[in-house]
């Protein structure tokens, strides 16, 4: 017995992971949706993907000079791709731009010809362990700390500041982190990518760790991120409810808590794309999504930045489902801007879109206060949101929608349009105003007749009001006039 323990001789140490303990499996109901930007994801459930607790940038060290992939036989292959990989899992000190050069180009050229293998498709199938290894280097490199805002360096929170005015943070690290995103893309989209086995290490805690990078000020990451988000949406259609989900935490932390978000705009560019392939008839789920996540976009001051792109997504749904048009006017009517004009022509910009897309029935549901907000647009003194709702009349669809319905919208409009034929100091929105009104002339003569006399008789009973207003003021002050000459001053 003595003899055939010591043949047996020391536990071979596994060669996946020679120092690392292995840590367990997040199951899905333990994973917890938290999108603390610009902070350690310490609250995120252990994973496969996890890096190595160290957070700090590893000290200067040697890199092993291994051969390239073409000088070595293909069985050995794989074990030099894990080698490499491990090699690319240290992190080097960007801070200083002097230090560890020797390094960084090593690992720079490593990155390169691991890009380049898998583009290849020369490598087959990926072994499991090299799938896992190849993850965790990743997330060893992006999933990191966000350098702290312009805003947040000086601790208070400075609510007039303009988003668009700030100066977008360039990551130092971008030569090594471009390379980094460049292979976790092209392992995503390899066509020998099996999801099956991917879906282990692409898990939700690293979907929502890349969700959390979307907060980055440098566009180059968030264009990478947006790209890589959409195909492992595409591919592993077991995350998609997840993602889904998952973004529209992020939206609700935006809208109702910090208003501050680098990636709102990429997000909806990955949603826009989603909500084309939404099956018909829509699941009450997305009619949610838009009620509850898309439309409230509406209220933020920084709405500019991403408008085109969430105007975009409101359109593809009113396109897809007719019915959702009503829903989504009174929505954008509810978050109207009152004393923003670049917002408001954004908005009438946006509502045009979705009235071309809008059914007769479904503008009748809010024609009267659609109506009274434009009539308050044309009277705008703002030239550009007045002749930015004049235009509205140059679009044929919405032209037919006000035909049919012009025994209800000619009195609404009527008074708006006088207004600014008597008193609009704009000449470019004067001359508008009369094409309107001469369209409806041409369209109804007999409505806008009476139109018109509705809207003198209103002058004159306002004239009259005016007149014994001042007449009440007037015997008002005769009659304290008449006091004060009778008063008796005691001394």
């Amino acid at each position: 017995m003595l003899k055939g323990l010591m043949k047996r001789g020391p536990r071979k140490v596994p060669r996946s992971d020679a120092n690392d303990p292995v840590p367990s499996r997040p199951t899905a109901s333990s994973v917890t949706v938290n999108h603390a930007s610009r902070s350690a994801p310490s609250s995120y459930p252990p994973s496969t993907t996890s890096p190595a607790p160290s957070a700090s940038p590893s000290p200067p060290v040697q890199f092993e000079q291994l051969p390239l992939f073409r000088d070595v036989p293909a069985a050995e292959r794989p074990s030099l791709f894990l080698r490499k990989l491990r090699i690319c899992s240290i992190i080097l000190d960007f801070s200083d731009s002097l230090r560890s050069l020797r390094e960084k180009e090593s690992k720079r050229q490593t990155l390169t010809e691991l890009v380049d293998f898998v583009q290849s498709g020369s490598c087959g199938r990926l072994p499991d362990q090299v799938q896992e290894e190849l993850v965790r280097m990743v997330s060893a490199n992006i999933f990191r700390c966000l350098p702290p805002a312009a805003h947040e360096n000086t601790g208070t929170v400075d609510l007039s500041a303009d988003p668009e005015e700030e100066e977008p943070y360039l990551d130092p690290a971008w030569p090594h982190l471009q390379l980094v995103y460049e292979l976790l893309l092209r392992y995503v989209v390899s066509p020998d990518t099996d999801t099956k086995v991917a879906k282990r290490y692409v898990d939700h805690s690293f979907v929502l760790r890349l969700l959390d990078l979307f907060d980055s000020e440098d566009p180059r990451e968030r264009e990478y991120l947006k790209t890589i988000l959409h195909r492992i949406y595409g591919k592993f259609m077991v995350h998609r409810p997840f993602i889904r989900k998952a973004i529209n935490n992020i939206f609700y932390r935006f809208i109702f808590e910090t208003e501050r978000h680098n990636g709102i705009g990429e997000l909806l560019e990955i949603l826009g794309s989603i909500i084309n392939g939404f099956a018909l008839p829509m699941k009450e789920e997305h009619k949610l999504f838009l009620v509850r996540a898309l439309i409230p976009l509406h209220k933020p001051k920084s709405v500019g930045i991403y408008h085109q792109q969430l105007s975009y997504c409101i359109t593809q749904f009113v396109e897809k489902d007719y019915k959702l048009a009503d829903a989504v006017i009174r929505g954008l009517l509810k978050y109207w801007p009152v004393t923003n004009c670049q917002k408001e022509v954004l908005f009438i910009t946006e509502l045009e879109e979705v009235l071309e897309a809008t059914q007769p029935a479904e503008f009748q549901k809010c024609m009267v206060p659609l109506f009274k907000q434009i009539a308050r647009c044309l009277n705008s003194s703002h030239f550009q949101v007045a002749e930015r709702a004049l235009f509205l009349w140059n679009n044929d669809h919405i032209v037919s929608l006000i035909a049919q319905n012009r025994a209800v919208i000619f009195p609404i409009i009527f008074e708006a349009l006088e207004k600014n034929i008597q008193s609009h100091w704009n000449q470019a929105v004067h001359g508008l105003t009369a094409n309107v009104r001469k369209m409806f002339l041409d369209m109804d003569g007999e409505l806008f007749e009476e139109c018109q006399k509705q809207h003198m008789e209103k002058q004159a009973k306002a004239k009259e009001l005016e007149v014994q207003r001042e007449l009440a003021w007037r015997n008002l002050e005769a009659v304290i006039a008449a006091k004060d000459d009778n008063m008796v001053l005691v001394n």
